[in-house]
């Protein structure tokens, strides 16, 4: 995506602007939300109804062994929307004293996720929790912005009700268009810290590249709301990243007023940051060294 050199709109975009603004859910449809097929399921494990196994099919294209499944407990939460969504807690450590909340990116769900979330909580001893969004994997309902942020508000309610982590001992880690969802979290709530993955500043900038202000109409606002997130953040983009610009995790960091030293991974993409060596030694200095908790 051709970064924005301009303060000012071309005459097309004008004209999409003020001639027909597209609707918020319509930017949000057209730039974010692709769920994939789904790629496991959910089976009841007992007559209760409470308790479920996870089961991945062929699509999750992904091996987990007999004892990674016994890390992982699977269920569902319902959302202030009404949508029930499946939510995944990996126990990857008996002594993490930090737990992820892990909001995904887009086009995976859960079955997607499920090896590389275990790899990545073994690798920085931490236990992870995540979630699918409505109309995602298992979840009931249809993807749309107002039900990303009830999705991730029952998941930050489960894992506290359900696990007894406290808010201090939990870090939200949001992964593209689950930066949204983050950030909209952690300007209403204290936690323990922040991770931004390849964020974006909001909907319009990612579909106009040279817009400079938050229009009325605007989707995924994040930019408005980072400077209200309280806990320490650390925000990583791909220098190449050609889906979500570089100039939005600058300028998304600019505005964090906890921001501790950003990654900057020369020459990665979208999605190819984890193959960086750095990547996984700058997320242990950042929970080990500067949570301060």
């Amino acid at each position: 995506m051709p970064r924005g050199t301009s303060d000012h709109l071309k005459f097309y975009e004008l004209c999409c602007l003020f001639c027909c603004p597209p609707c918020p859910t319509h930017i949000a449809a057209k730039l974010a939300f692709v769920p994939p097929e789904r790629t496991y399921a959910l089976m009841e494990s007992d007559e209760s109804k409470s308790n479920y196994t996870l089961y991945l099919n062929r699509n999750s294209e992904c091996q987990i062994t007999k004892e990674e499944l016994k890390m992982i407990e699977v269920f569902y939460t319902r959302t202030s929307k009404g949508n029930q969504i499946a939510c995944m807690y990996v126990k990857c450590s008996p002594h993490a004293k930090h737990t992820i909340l892990f909001s995904h990116g887009n086009a995976v769900d859960l079955g997607h996720m499920s090896s590389a979330i275990i790899g990545l909580g073994s690798r920085i001893n931490c236990n992870i929790f995540s979630y699918d969004y409505s109309g995602y994997g298992e979840s009931e309902g249809k993807p749309s912005e107002k039900n990303l942020y009830a999705d991730v508000d029952a998941a930050w309610h489960a894992l506290q009700t359900r696990y007894a982590v406290r808010p201090e001992n939990i870090i939200l880690y949001g992964q593209s268009i689950g930066t949204v969802p983050t950030i909209d979290l952690a300007s209403k709530y204290e936690v323990g810290g922040v991770i931004l993955h390849s964020p974006l500043t909001s909907g319009m900038r990612v579909a106009f590249p040279n817009t400079k202000r938050t229009w009325f109409f605007d989707s995924f606002p994040s930019i408005e709301k980072v400077p209200k997130v309280t806990a320490p953040v650390l925000v990583i983009h791909g220098t190449n990243d050609e889906i979500i610009d570089f100039s939005h995790g600058q300028a998304i960091y600019e505005r964090c007023p906890r921001a501790v030293e950003p990654l900057w991974v020369e020459g990665a993409g979208h999605n190819d940051i984890e193959l960086y060596g750095q990547y996984v030694e700058r997320l242990c200095k950042f929970i080990n060294e500067e949570l301060g908790t």
